[in-house]
């Protein structure tokens, strides 16, 4: 269902993506943003699943900024640590670039576009849905919001966070909720990762009704 492509972000800077479509004509376009362990199997399953529901999904390669291209990682010890280290070697802004990149390949094909992040990426989605022109914003367990949390919110916004989720904790989900009045925000009783079914602490029941509620979000703003 997918290929890989060539992003240009407006510093000239070029990195990869991989975009699945959508087998008839798309109901909007989604950026999806990656966990620390780049655009890796999980990530394009997820594009895809997007693209099967009648979306065109772009996974920008956001590690294509650091010492190491096409980062696909697994989720063990190693690869955590290589993960934490990587993201570490640019900053937020150029990462906000790099979404941009993402999002004016898809308005340019006239579609609304919705940006959907997990754990790092959540962050990033966070970012581009106070920073961007992009019409939706979701957020799986962004654990670095609370530096940004009083910028402005440019779209709706829907924040999903496990109760059990030692990196973030709940009292930066109130400070979250305080600041974005007009945010969805939801606490499910799962841990941190529940969405992601190659990690231990996937949650069936928890990820089914995040996905719900993040494709409703998707149908009333991008179509």
């Amino acid at each position: 269902m997918g290929q890989d492509l060539t992003l240009t972000a407006d510093d000239g800077h070029t990195l990869g993506a991989y975009r699945a479509d959508p087998a008839g004509a798309p109901k909007g376009g989604i950026v999806v943003l990656q966990e620390i362990f780049g655009v890796n199997a999980h990530i394009r399953e997820v594009a895809d699943g997007f693209a099967a529901d009648g979306y065109v999904a772009i996974a920008p390669a956001l590690y294509d900024r650091s010492s190491k291209k096409g980062v696909q990682l697994g989720y063990g010890g190693d690869d955590i640590a290589v993960g934490r280290d990587l993201r570490e070697e640019f900053s937020w802004d150029d990462t906000v670039l790099d979404v941009k990149a993402a999002v004016d390949v898809l308005k340019a094909e006239g579609l609304k576009v919705g940006t959907t992040g997990y754990c790092w990426g959540g962050t990033i989605s966070y970012l581009a849905g106070c920073r961007l022109d992009v019409q939706a914003a979701v957020v799986y367990y962004g654990g670095q919001i609370i530096p940004y949390v009083d910028e402005a919110a440019n779209c709706p916004l829907l924040m999903h966070f496990g109760e059990h989720d030692k990196g973030i904790p709940l009292s930066d989900v109130d400070a979250i909720k305080a600041a974005h009045s007009a945010a969805d925000v939801h606490i499910y009783d799962a841990d941190h990762g529940f969405n992601c079914d190659h990690r231990g602490s996937y949650d069936e029941a928890a990820a089914k009704i995040a996905r719900e509620r993040t494709m409703a979000l998707f149908a009333a703003n991008l179509g």
